[in-house]
């Protein structure tokens, strides 16, 4: 039978606000807490009366007037305490200004002490950390499922994060674990390293650090990792690269203990000129990476829908996309698998119209889910929708947070709001997580339940048929001597490219792809259109193979 948990909150003797300790309560409550709200002005003979009474293993405290009436107040609780025996009885949290922050430290009552800088980790863990004597690096889950669970019901926040050099990449992800603000650090490696880091003697020496990182070693990794063993031990984990991808897994495993996979299933190839391997090729081999990191126990995610979405491809497409994704996840062994589902792609969707594709990719993969696969949520804004005035990105990016959590993300995948313009650097990133901090503390518990709206819905309806219709086409396709299942064939998925069942109107002359598509955003919804503009849906776009 679980423990009993209980708080009390007040604000002391002269002090009536109450705002803070109410706000925390019902944090409190979320992780099942009950709590018990004093309300404002208590007398400390009554709280203390209350401590006795409930035995509670947190209490919050008040006090927002002056420094001196406070060290007199600090000291005369610590004086009741000690009188009653209570003082190592509970864990003590105060809300206070900045300035009376020494003061409290001085009088050594309180094991938390809240002026409005502290990170959110050190808010929640002072709601469910049993004890203070734990060491720091046993304090955070070092993998991904175990991470999430401790954090529940908040999301994880990941960030990408690597600047022109090794040095002054570690020196960022040191800053960025001492801040506690990102619980996944994603190391961005430069092109060179993503393509060549196995074969060295073919890298650009003029586009070292173009894009991220230049990592050229086993020990440049490690080294990165080293200085993530701060603050709150941030999981790590790095683009997959482009080439080698399996050697790529077995290394990021272990250097950085990578905390999941991310692979495309028919990208970084000719398809997007990332590499030179041809689509059946590529797919065959990011397949082959899926299966390398199922086999190694570390979870995937499967970055394909966007990169159809990137290059105007229909929705229907990018649905139909998102669900290969997830199955050829599945079939590779994983058993935990990460959906990304990114906002704003292509630029110019409405809202509406964005959170209708999102839904509609998360009802087609939830069949997929059983008790050997289990899908974790992540959601981010779209860089391209970024503008490269910081103050509307700061804008854009609360906006497309707002957005993703009526899907109730596991993982937010933040944009920082300078990416747009440059690599961002330690400071800019640290400001970005902590605009979606606020964000997550004042939305996530009384969200309101936006996929109820009729148009969302209708639309969300259309794009599950449309994509359905697509993934049926693809199965008509499939000869009998490409395998038994077609939506993991790569002889069939590159087929179905190459005849343009899954197309984008970018790929027009790229010799491994159709491009004949068109598509417009017609009031807000991004469709296929014919020449002059009219409307084509997919069930007479791909009446030839139906």
């Amino acid at each position: 039978m679980a423990e009993k948990k209980t708080i009390i909150g007040a604000s002391l003797e002269n002090c009536v606000h109450v705002a803070g300790i109410y706000r925390f309560l019902s944090l409190a409550e979320e992780y099942q807490y009950t709590s018990y709200f004093l309300g404002p002005a208590i007398p400390i003979n009554q709280l203390i009366e209350c401590i006795k009474e409930k035995k509670p293993q947190r209490v919050i405290v008040g006090y927002r007037l002056s420094e001196d009436s406070a060290r007199s107040l600090f000291i005369e609780l610590r004086r009741q305490l000690d009188n009653n025996h209570l003082l190592d009885q509970s864990t003590y949290i105060l809300s206070c200004t900045p300035a009376l922050e020494p003061i409290a430290q001085s009088v050594g009552v309180f094991q938390y002490i809240f002026s409005g800088k502290e990170s959110f980790d050190e808010i929640l863990e002072s709601i469910h950390q049993t004890t203070q004597d734990i060491p720091p690096d046993k304090k955070y889950p070092s993998t991904l499922p175990e991470r999430i669970l401790a954090k529940k019901p908040f999301p994880l926040l990941r960030h990408h994060f690597g600047r022109p050099s090794v040095e002054e990449t570690i020196k960022g992800v040191a800053q960025i674990s001492h801040s506690k603000t990102i619980d996944v650090i994603s190391l961005g490696p430069d092109q060179n390293a993503q393509e060549f880091f196995f074969e060295p003697e073919k890298m650009k020496v003029d586009e070292s650090g173009a894009g991220g990182v230049p990592v050229r070693s086993r020990e440049d990794l490690e080294r990165i990792y080293a200085a993530s063993r701060v603050g709150n031990y941030p999981l790590l984990r790095c683009y997959s690269g482009t080439n080698y991808l399996e050697d790529w897994a077995q290394l990021l495993s272990e250097t950085i203990h990578i905390a999941w996979g991310a692979v495309p299933l028919t990208w970084y190839s000719r398809l997007d000129g990332r590499s030179q391997r041809p689509i059946k090729t590529a797919i065959t081999e990011n397949q082959n990476a899926m299966k390398k990191y199922a086999s190694i126990g570390i979870p995937l995610e499967v970055n394909e829908s966007h990169q159809w979405s990137l290059r105007d491809a229909p929705d229907s497409v990018a649905c139909a996309a998102f669900f290969l994704a997830a199955y050829n996840a599945k079939k590779a062994g994983a058993k935990h698998y990460i959906a990304q589902y990114m906002f704003n792609n292509p630029n110019g969707i409405s809202p509406r119209a964005d959170l209708a594709k999102m839904l509609a990719k998360k009802e087609l993969i939830t069949p997929l889910e059983d008790k050997n696969f289990t899908i974790y949520t992540q959601t981010r804004g779209g860089l391209a929708h970024f503008s490269t005035n910081m103050n509307i990105a700061k804008g854009q990016l609360g906006a497309s947070t707002i957005l993703g959590l009526v899907l109730k993300p596991d993982i937010i995948h933040v944009v920082g709001y300078s990416e747009a313009d440059h690599l961002i650097y330690p400071n800019e990133l640290i400001e970005s997580a902590e605009i979606v901090q606020g964000i997550i503390k004042d939305l996530l518990f009384d969200f309101p339940n936006w996929e109820k709206d009729q148009v969302i819905q209708e639309e969300k309806e259309r794009l599950i048929n449309e994509a359905r219709i697509l993934l049926k086409a693809i199965k008509n396709i499939h000869h009998k001597e490409d395998g038994n299942d077609p939506w993991v064939s790569p002889a069939t998925l590159a087929r179905a490219i190459q005849k343009g069942i899954l197309d984008a109107p970018h790929l027009l002359g790229n010799p491994e792809a159709c491009g004949q598509v068109r598509t417009r955003v017609v009031k807000g919804v991004l469709r296929v259109v014919s020449k002059s503009g009219e409307i084509i849906e997919e069930k007479d776009r791909l009446k030839n193979y139906l």
